[in-house]
């Protein structure tokens, strides 16, 4: 097996015995599963992954095959023949909501998979650099800085460089890819440069900034996110006591989405296993979109040439979409037809499409953006007539920069929506603030008391608790920020809505106990109103009707990207984006920007495979 290197800012790491109370996981009981019914719930592709118990696995799952469900139940298949401790299995993902649903989906199997961890890899590492810091380096824990944007702008002010706005974002961006893909500051222009990496400062500027943030996080006892995979595989390759508790604590490894892992998470998973082979491995080629962060897809793969004598198992049965929406997403990918035999998809990767046949996906090319936007929001206002729920419909973008258009387009057709970014739902300072809020008013009122001035009933509480953050009866006229704490906080409103129906004595303190769960599950709620997000932000979410506008050159495959990989990556994000609908697709661009502007842009080159054998354009 191929071995990492690292580089770190080292510090001395004394051996030290260690006990893990950091690893342990609830157990409970462990309980009975039957085996066999496990294996029945599966398809054969998904029940070969189930099957090979033990590893080195290799799963190739495309979109809506059913990979979290292979999973879980190989995991669950394992503990109930009594093939693995469940305390010993270490589930890793990249979100804290797809960790959240690994669990959920573990908890719901029964018996000793409820055991499991399933976690993020930064999750883990965390858990265990704090445990372990006292013990080999001696002191409290360095702090972690969720953000890098306060340091960056004193090491920027520093060096005497104007890095604001999206100039910021950008240099975060380097710097972050420079850390996971283990480039040090002194190393950074030159990789940079030899990685094609374009950053708006400069990569001499970004050189420059990159070494003046390290410095400043390393003076203030300061570690980011990088760091703690970082540290954490520092210890666990420096210190052999360290490493044979963790290797004791955690056995059987299974890793999600691994097309996404990075040379940094690479290097701490081979940390964890210590050279074993007791490790499942699942992702998808086709939908690697994260390139520009570090991620690649060849540990997945060359996962045979570092474990010549894996399992390999392909899962091509779309359960999520309609032929019709695979046939588009096998032909941009430049796959066989959909509805091949399945032995000829499984050779090719492409999909086969297990549910009934739905409406074709449309093309239209509308006279320029604006009406294209109209034509989105009108497109919708037909699909909710038509019966299909406003939470089940998404507009994806390529940017957030084209975001405005259709929020105003949208509350111009009066259709409801939400805009979905990368921060996670309870992350954002309104949501924390109302928990916050929330808590404080269930201590103060007691169980279903009106103490305070609360209103008994459970949603009128709420309403009246989240006025004071800036709840109002209507969404405000304005787009943006207004809109978005708004939303958070409307969204909020709605749970209690749903907790109240479904347990009319639910109390205050009951509901900010399931919200305080579902924030450490990343179980976001589902608002009644149409999604606008950007492609990157979709993965891994499915909605009934998909709209995609603004298939254009320059935008779909973007103006930077100027190689060929890169517009392989953009293919793979536009198949992603397709494979997110389940029955409706809608496809669109524009050739001019504003009313009576030069036509000068030209359809997407993405366009001409997904439209055959589509009966040309609507215009």
């Amino acid at each position: 097996m191929r071995q990492s290197s690292v580089w770190c800012n080292n510090f001395p790491w004394p051996v030290l015995p260690v006990r893990t109370p950091w690893m342990s996981a609830t157990c409970g009981t462990i309980g009975r599963m039957d085996p066999d019914e496990l294996l029945t719930a599966l398809d054969p592709e998904q029940r070969a992954v189930a099957l090979a118990r033990s590893g080195p696995v290799c799963v190739l799952a495309g979109a809506g095959t059913g990979k979290t469900r292979a999973i879980t139940h190989r995991i669950a298949y394992a503990v109930a023949t009594g093939a693995v401790n469940p305390a010993q299995v270490l589930a890793l993902t990249f979100t804290v909501r797809a960790a959240g649903e690994l669990r959920g989906r573990l908890r719901a199997l029964g018996g000793g998979a409820a055991a499991v961890r399933a976690t993020t890899f930064h999750a883990a590492a965390l858990r265990q650099l704090t445990y372990f810091w006292p013990r080999v380096i001696g002191g409290r824990p360095p702090r972690l800085v969720e953000s890098k944007h306060p340091l960056l702008r004193e090491a920027a002010r520093d060096l005497g460089l104007r890095v604001e706005g999206p100039a910021l974002s950008d240099a975060v961006t380097e710097i972050e890819w420079a850390k996971v893909c283990q480039v040090h500051p002194d190393s950074y222009v030159f990789a940079a440069t030899e990685a094609k990496r374009a950053p708006s400062a400069g990569v001499e500027d970004i050189g420059r900034l990159y070494a003046a943030y390290e410095a400043l996080r390393r003076d203030r006892q300061l570690i980011d996110f990088e760091s703690v995979l970082e540290l954490t595989a520092a210890i666990l390759l420096t210190e052999p006591a360290v490493a044979r508790d963790v290797h004791a604590a955690f056995r059987y490894f299974t890793v999600d989405e691994f097309q996404d892992v990075n040379p940094l998470q690479k290097l701490l998973l081979d940390a964890w296993l210590g050279g074993r082979e007791e490790l499942c491995v699942v992702g998808d080629p086709r939908q690697t979109i994260y390139s520009f962060t570090g991620a690649t897809s060849e540990y997945l793969r060359t996962f045979t040439v570092d474990y010549p004598e894996a399992t390999m198992v392909r899962l091509v049965r779309d359960y999520r979409s309609t032929p019709q929406v695979v046939g588009v997403a096998n032909r941009l990918v430049a796959g066989p037809p959909a509805g091949a035999g399945s032995a000829g998809a499984a050779d090719s990767g492409a999909l086969v499409a297990q549910r009934p046949p739905g409406p074709e996906p449309v093309v239209t090319r509308y006279a320029n953006e604006e009406a294209e936007a109209a034509g989105v929001a009108a497109s919708i206002a037909a699909f909710i007539r038509s019966g299909v729920l406003p939470n089940e419909i998404a507009v994806l973008l390529r940017i957030n920069a084209h975001m405005e258009r259709f929020e105003r387009a949208l509350s111009d057709a009066k259709v409801p929506y939400v805009v979905r970014g990368a921060e996670r739902f309870y992350d954002r300072p309104e949501v924390r603030q109302a928990l916050v809020l929330l808590r404080g008013a269930a201590r103060a009122a007691g169980a279903g008391t009106d103490a305070t001035g609360l209103p008994g009933e459970l949603a009128a509480a709420v309403r009246h608790v989240l006025a004071s953050a800036g709840l109002t009866p209507a969404p405000p006229a304005a787009r943006g920020a207004v809109r978005e704490r708004w939303e958070s906080l409307a969204a909020i409103a709605g749970l209690a809505d749903d907790l109240a129906a479904a347990r009319p004595a639910a109390t205050l303190a009951e509901f900010a106990a399931e919200l305080a769960e579902r924030a450490e599950t990343g179980h976001a709620p589902v608002a009644a109103a149409v999604t606008l997000a950007t492609m990157h932000a979709a993965k891994g979410l499915e909605w009934d009707a998909v709209l995609l506008p603004g298939l254009t050159e320059g935008i779909m495959p973007i103006v930077h990207a100027r190689t060929a990989e890169a517009v392989e990556e953009e293919r793979r994000l536009l198949y992603v984006a397709v494979t997110r609908a389940r029955v409706h697709l809608a496809l669109s661009w524009a050739p001019a920007r504003t009313p009576g502007a030069e036509a000068s842009r030209q359809r997407s080159r993405f366009l001409p495979a997904m439209q055959t054998p589509l009966a040309g354009e609507r215009v």
